[in-house]
């Protein structure tokens, strides 16, 4: 894989009979909006199903040209953001990578789990951590409109192979 951050391997199995089926709903949901299902908005989501880990632009952009050497790196962005609009992609600030959203039927605000020794990324959604951030934009008199919450540490398999966290280091980008 390209870069220098570990990215998880794709998936088999269930999870990914699941992502394949998110994404011929999405495929699908576009077309029924009358949105534009164009060729790099499906390349990007594909690639990234296939990746079943997050991905830079500019690595979604090398393994898209080298099935399409048409791809450019503005059109990759353009593809991303329209995904993220509705809602299908997440962008992991800390890491400036790409990752399926595991749950686009519903908008939700999220957290990320991000382990920084093998860019394994967890989502899930606890109301409360939510419910926290909209106190505290309350509190400091903001009104939150967005929620991406990433966390970032050591996963359980990580660390069973000894690979600890050192306090306050960064993710690898």
């Amino acid at each position: 894989m390209s870069g220098s951050h570990p990215m998880r391997k794709p998936t088999q199995g269930p999870k990914a009979q699941t992502q394949l089926r998110t994404l011929e709903r999405l495929e699908a949901a576009c077309r029924t909006r009358g949105r534009r299902l164009t060729r790099q908005r499906r390349a990007v989501l594909r690639a990234l199903l296939a990746e079943g880990g997050a991905l830079t632009a500019y690595e979604l952009h090398e393994r898209l040209r080298v099935a399409d050497g048409r791809s450019t790196p503005a059109g990759v962005y353009r593809a991303l953001e329209f995904w993220m609009t509705a809602g299908a992609v997440h962008r992991l600030e800390s890491t400036r990578s790409f990752i399926l959203c595991e749950h686009p039927e519903s908008p939700h605000p999220g957290q990320l789990l991000i382990c920084h020794e093998c860019g394994q990324v967890v989502e899930t959604e606890d109301k409360g951590v939510a419910a926290a951030a909209n106190r505290l934009g309350e509190r400091l008199g903001f009104v939150l409109d967005r929620h991406p919450v990433e966390l970032t540490g050591v996963c359980r398999p990580c660390r069973a192979q000894g690979r600890a966290a050192e306090p306050g280091r960064r993710p690898a980008t």
